[in-house]
C-alpha cells in the first residue's frame, strides 16, 4: 500500500470578475436546490468529485492563472445561495479569492493521487451561503503540475457545464482566449421570469398536466416485499453486446442510441410490471439552446416520457419511444416549485399521489461507444451475441433511502455499455433488478437478428411479470413509492470522481 499524495503547502489565488451582484435562482438551480433541502446541513451527498489533467508541460503559476481565469469567467463557481427574508437569492462576487491546495503525487501515479484527493475534498458539505462552490487541489510530480482534483457542488455545475469547463481549461492551459462566455445564470433567470421564458414554462405546465390527469399514477401499483437492509440497492452491467446492437438499431431504424435504451428499459419495465403505458422521467440537461449549450451552471430538469407499448415489435415501440423522447427534451423547462404543485393538485383529483419514481439518465458525453471491440462482419448477429461472453454484472452499493424506485443510467465508457439500475428492493428485488439489465441485453442483440415481438419480451429476457392480487385493490395502494424520501433521483447513486459527465439529451 502507497502512502498516498503529500500535501506540499497551499496558495491564495485572487480572482475579479467581470460582474457581480445577487438574482433569483434559475429553475435548473432551483431544481437542485429542491432536492438539497431533503439533506441535513453537513451531508455532502451533492458535492461532485472531478479531475482534470494538466496538458503539456506547465509550472504552478500557468497553472494557477487558468484556475482564476475559470473562476473570473464562470459566475456559477463565484455563486453563493441563501434563503433571505425576500426569498431565495444567488449571490455573484465581483471579487474574492480561493485557495489551491498543492500536493506531491508520492508513490501514486498523478491521476490516481488527483482522483483520491477530489473523493477526500468531496466528503465535506458546502456551506451554500457563505462557501465558493469549489475545492480545488494541484497534483505534482518532481514539481511539476500533472493533474487537478476539484470538488464542485451540484447546485454550481452539471454533466454540461463539466464539458464546457474542460474546454475552457484545455485552451487556457495553452495559452489561448477562449470567447467570453454571453450567459450566465443570473441572464437564465431573468429570461424565466417573463416574456419568451416564462411562456416556455407555461406550456410546459399544460404538457405534464395533459400527461398525468390520463397516465397511470405509478409504475408500481403492485403489493411491496421486504426489502433489503439498506433498502436500494445499485447493481450495474458491463456490455460490449449491448453497445454494439444499440448502435445496429439505432442506425437501422434512423434513431439515436439513448432512444433505443430508453425504449427497451421502458418496454421491459412494462413487461415487469404488467402496463400498456409506461410513464418515466428523463434526466434531460437542457442544453439545446446555444446560449444554455455554452453556459456555465445547473440546468438539468426532469422531462416526463410516456410510451404506449403498441401490439407489434420492439422496433415499433423504439421508434414511437424515439418520438415521445424528442417531446420529453422540448418539455423539461419548469418552475421545479410549481410543478410540485401541479403533482399535488392532480394527485387530489384523482384520489392517490402521483408517482413518477422511474428514471432514465443517459450520462454519456458523445451518444456512441468510438472504442467498441471490434465486429467482423460489421453488424454480424451471431458476432454481437458472442461479445455476451464478455458482459459481468456487479453490485455498486446501497442505500438506505432514494427518491427512485427503478433508475436506469448509462456510465461514461467509450469501449462497452455501462449500465445501471438503482432499484427499491420493496419493489424491484435484486435479482429482479439484475434479470432487468441482463433481459435489456438480451432483447437488443435479439433484435440485431430479427424483430422481437413485444409479447415474446418476457420468455426470451427471462422476465417474470408481477402478480396483482384482484380481490384486494386496496394492498396496491399501500406504500405507494416514490411520494417522498430524501434523496434525489438526478443522480445515479453516490457520485464519484469522475473526468466527464454528462445528462440525457
Amino acid at each position: 500500500m502507497t502512502a498516498g499524495p503529500a500535501r506540499l503547502g497551499a496558495t491564495s489565488v485572487e480572482f475579479a470578475g467581470a460582474r457581480g451582484g445577487e438574482s433569483p435562482l434559475s429553475w435548473g438551480q432551483l431544481a437542485i436546490w429542491r432536492l438539497t433541502r431533503w439533506l441535513d446541513d453537513d451531508d455532502p451527498y451533492f458535492n461532485m468529485p472531478w479531475v482534470l489533467p494538466v496538458y503539456g508541460r506547465r509550472d504552478l503559476d500557468t497553472v494557477l492563472r487558468a484556475l482564476r481565469v475559470l473562476v473570473e469567467r464562470h459566475e456559477t463557481l463565484r455563486t453563493t445561495y441563501e434563503e433571505t427574508p425576500g426569498g431565495l437569492v444567488q449571490r455573484v462576487a465581483r471579487r474574492g479569492e480561493f485557495t489551491v491546495e498543492v500536493y506531491d503525487a508520492g508513490e501514486d501515479k498523478p491521476l490516481a493521487a488527483a482522483k483520491e484527493l477530489s473523493v477526500r475534498l468531496a466528503a465535506t458539505a458546502f456551506d451554500y451561503a457563505a462557501d465558493l462552490p469549489f475545492r480545488c487541489a494541484v497534483v505534482t510530480v518532481d514539481d511539476r503540475p500533472r493533474t487537478v482534483a476539484l470538488t464542485l457542488s451540484h447546485l454550481a455545475v452539471d454533466g454540461g457545464t463539466l464539458e464546457v469547463l474542460a474546454r475552457d481549461w484545455r485552451d487556457l492551459l495553452a495559452g489561448g482566449e477562449p470567447a467570453t462566455p454571453t450567459w450566465q445564470p443570473t441572464d437564465q433567470a431573468a429570461f424565466e421570469r417573463e416574456g419568451a421564458g416564462a411562456a416556455r414554462g407555461e406550456r410546459t405546465l399544460r404538457h405534464w398536466r395533459a400527461i398525468l390527469e390520463r397516465a397511470p399514477l405509478s409504475m408500481f401499483d403492485f403489493p411491496r416485499t421486504t426489502p433489503e437492509e439498506p433498502r436500494f440497492v445499485k447493481v450495474g452491467m458491463e456490455s460490449a453486446a449491448t453497445a454494439a446492437a444499440a448502435e445496429v438499431l439505432a442506425a437501422r431504424w434512423s434513431i439515436s442510441t439513448a432512444s433505443v435504451l430508453t425504449a427497451a428499459s421502458a418496454v421491459l419495465l412494462g413487461t415487469l410490471t404488467g402496463h400498456r403505458e409506461v410513464v418515466m422521467q428523463l434526466i434531460v440537461a437542457n442544453r439545446h439552446d446555444p446560449r444554455i449549450a455554452a453556459m456555465a451552471g445547473s440546468a438539468v430538469q426532469d422531462g416526463i416520457f410516456v410510451l404506449g407499448l403498441p401490439d407489434g415489435t420492439f422496433a415499433d415501440a423504439a421508434r414511437a419511444g424515439h418520438r415521445q423522447a424528442l417531446t420529453a427534451y422540448r418539455n423539461a423547462h419548469y418552475d421545479p416549485y410549481r410543478m410540485m404543485a401541479l403533482r399535488e393538485e392532480i394527485g387530489r383529483e384523482r384520489g392517490r399521489p402521483v408517482d413518477l419514481s422511474a428514471y432514465f439518465n443517459d450520462t454519456r458525453t458523445v451518444g456512441h461507444w468510438p472504442h467498441l471491440p471490434a465486429v467482423e462482419p460489421p453488424g454480424d448477429p451471431a458476432a454481437i451475441a458472442a461479445l455476451t461472453e464478455r458482459t459481468r454484472t456487479f453490485h455498486v452499493g446501497s442505500w438506505p433511502e432514494v427518491d427512485a424506485t427503478a433508475l436506469f443510467a448509462t456510465g461514461t465508457a467509450t469501449n462497452t455499455c455501462e449500465l445501471y439500475l438503482m432499484a427499491d428492493t420493496a419493489y424491484l428485488p435484486r435479482p429482479t433488478a439484475y434479470a432487468l439489465l441482463r433481459g435489456l441485453e438480451t432483447l437488443l442483440v435479439a433484435s440485431v437478428a430479427g424483430d422481437v415481438p413485444l409479447d415474446e419480451v418476457a420468455g426470451l429476457c427471462g422476465i417474470v411479470p408481477v402478480e396483482r392480487p384482484a380481490a384486494r385493490p386496496e394492498l396496491q395502494l399501500a406504500g405507494v413509492p416514490g411520494t417522498g424520501t430524501v434523496r434525489g433521483a438526478g443522480d445515479p447513486g453516490v457520485p464519484g470522481p469522475r473526468e466527464v459527465a454528462g445528462d440525457h439529451a
